[in-house]
């Protein structure tokens, strides 16, 4: 994911990047950042490889964040926008070129909390990981390569898409707390499944797309049922 800063002014830029990397870390996003200090500076650079998002400051000297935006879009309509601002008279500009947000000065982490909450429900699953320290030293994977997971012997056993098994010692629960979006399931106590790679569920195991069957606990079989009926559903969509 590619995400840019678009603001005449170093401090405010420097204050963001800082801001933005805490909420990036918070939802385990995989990203890179870029600055620019000038709308056209960004535009030229928008224009070799695109941006997933935006933070355009609307008050800039020279071309202000409306012009760019308005130049943006005649190249780039997917781009997620947020205009910077210390106001909102700007508000019908927005809708124009279809800002996503406004964060008006002074924003605090709350209202970043709260908009990057929003913002990952239009990001790429592939750009979600967990990071998980191994006798290796700390690897970092992304949930997308994640087929399944259980926790026996004091480990946790992270068997992933590539035919790779990695382990590391931690609690099921404090490894689970890190899978927080609807494409994992907990089928029991200690073992939690991609349904990504679920090709069927037979009411007593899920069965992957290379065969395996991983065990549902039957208290849990209604619950998987529906959990996988609501992932194919939304994957259709």
């Amino acid at each position: 994911m590619r995400i840019a800063i678009v603001d005449d002014i170093i401090s405010e830029r420097e204050n963001l990047r800082e801001k933005l990397n805490a909420q990036l870390a918070r939802l385990s996003l995989d990203t890179i950042i870029f600055d620019f200090a000038s709308g056209a500076d960004f535009l030229s650079a928008a224009g070799k490889e695109r941006f997933d998002l935006v933070f355009l400051d609307i008050y800039m000297k020279g071309q202000n964040g409306v012009d760019t935006a308005e130049m943006l879009r005649r190249f780039d309509t997917d781009c997620l926008l947020v205009f910077i601002t210390t106001s909102t008279d700007h508000a019908l500009d927005g809708f124009r070129v279809r800002a996503f947000h406004y964060l008006v000065k002074p924003y605090t982490d709350s209202d970043l909390s709260t908009l990057f909450d929003e913002i990952i429900k239009r990001f790429p699953a592939e750009d979600r990981y967990i990071e998980v320290n191994t006798t290796d030293g700390i690897v970092r994977l992304h949930f997308q390569e994640i087929l399944y997971a259980e926790h026996y012997q004091h480990r946790i056993h992270i068997y992933r898409t590539g035919g790779q098994e990695t382990i590391t010692r931690q609690t099921f629960r404090e490894f689970t707390a890190s899978l927080t979006d609807g494409r994992f399931f907990l089928c029991s106590r200690g073992v939690i499944v991609n349904l990504e790679y679920v090709e069927d569920f037979d009411n007593v195991d899920f069965i992957l797309n290379n065969g395996k069957r991983i065990a549902v606990s039957r208290s849990l079989a209604k619950t998987a049922r529906l959990a996988f009926g609501d992932f194919l559903f939304g994957r259709r969509a």
